[in-house]
């Protein structure tokens, strides 16, 4: 997926402005073991995978879920866009309707806000660990690194929806672009999402 490869740049700038090393990828992100969601203090874990369509995010996620059951937790596997009622049927608006970067965005922030109150938040409440394929570095990747959305604006969304929630554990997997289109020539179409700039792969 093309936006990831310019996106990946912000992503890089987020984790080093939390303190986090850069390691080779897949870049691996720790954030707390312990956080504080509302006035509740939880034990449970978040793993976010990010990384371009095409880089075997969903066979990995699969495979730590798997492992994660195994080794008898209690795993809650969802996704972003979508993961709510509310959720799926505004990826689909996302996804396939051309609209203003902006709605775009703010598109995107609304789905995650439904997310975290219905599927995360009382998951980490009752100390289940929750993999979700994408968070909020895929917007930033996307629509501010993708798309060039002003960064002070996704900032602002990210500080209103869940200015005390980040992944314990990030996963962005990255491989090549030409690798990526090859696997996605092969098993499905981009969306507008992905495409709806003629020159921004370019750019990217």
């Amino acid at each position: 997926d093309p936006l990831w490869s310019r996106g990946l740049g912000d992503v890089y700038k987020r984790q080093q402005q939390c303190g986090q090393q850069i390691p080779a990828r897949p870049i691996i992100r720790p954030i707390h073991p312990i956080y504080t969601y509302g006035s509740l203090m939880t034990t449970g874990k978040f793993i976010t995978f990010e990384g371009i369509d095409g880089a075997g995010k969903s066979t990995h996620l699969s495979f730590v879920a798997e492992l994660l059951r195994a080794r008898k937790k209690t795993v809650v596997v969802t996704r972003e866009p979508g993961g709510t009622s509310l959720g799926e049927k505004l990826r689909e608006i996302l996804l396939h309707e051309k609209m203003h970067l902006e709605t775009e965005a703010l598109l995107m922030f609304a789905a995650r806000r439904e997310h975290i109150a219905q599927v995360i938040a009382p998951a980490l409440e009752r100390g289940d660990w929750v993999i979700s394929d994408r968070f909020t570095d895929a917007t930033f990747a996307y629509q501010g690194g993708g798309r060039k959305l002003d960064r002070a604006k996704l900032d602002a969304l990210e500080q209103w929806v869940h200015p005390h929630l980040q992944p314990d554990l990030t996963l962005l997997f990255d491989v090549p672009l030409d690798v990526a289109r090859a696997r996605l020539d092969a098993t499905r179409t981009l969306s507008l999402i992905h495409i709806s700039e003629p020159t921004r792969p370019e750019r990217i």
